[in-house]
């Protein structure tokens, strides 16, 4: 049995969530920023708090993959997705929502839409993964290899939307 199809996605989502996790860590201020913008009086320590929550669910995601873990991303990126969804819709002046770290992006539809698709691709992983890892790509070709190739494309790709000036309409 090969892995399922919805491996490559689900893999690039708890990626980006680690990666997102560990750059709030070093970098909490911008996030911490756009959550004081929205209302939410939350400082440095919250975020990295969050942030030292959303490296765990990513570590676990990979270390044990099975439907808590697939739930518990999927979580993770519909709060995510909630939170751009009530920026955009409350109008709230954020210049940045801090996701990496630092400053890219203001909140946008395509932030939105990616963090809930990555919420769908984590539910659906949690439905049908049903064994670890290397048990999942133990017959994929080349040792997995085109798997992780395209895990890094679709990681790639959703990065530059999420942090890219020109995605969100800011670039003149």
């Amino acid at each position: 049995m090969s892995a399922p199809a919805v491996t490559a996605p689900f893999l690039a989502a708890t990626v980006l969530l680690g990666a997102a996790g560990a750059a709030k860590l070093a970098r909490p201020d911008d996030t911490a920023r756009a959550l004081q913008t929205a209302g939410l009086p939350l400082g440095r320590q919250a975020v990295r708090l969050g942030a030292l929550g959303e490296l765990a669910v990513a570590v676990a995601a990979v270390a044990l993959p099975g439907p808590w873990t697939g739930a518990l991303v999927a979580l993770s990126y519909a709060a995510l997705g909630g939170f751009v969804i009530a920026a955009l819709l409350r109008g709230w002046p954020l210049a940045s929502c801090g996701c990496f770290g630092r400053p890219d992006t203001r909140p946008t539809p395509a932030h939105a839409g990616l963090n809930l698709a990555a919420a769908v691709v984590a539910v659906w992983w949690a439905a049908v993964v049903n064994g670890p890892f290397r048990d999942l790509i133990r017959h994929e070709p080349w040792g997995g290899g085109p798997l992780l190739l395209v895990t890094g494309v679709i990681a790639g790709l959703a990065y530059l939307v999420w942090t890219n000036p020109l995605t969100s309409g800011a670039a003149a």
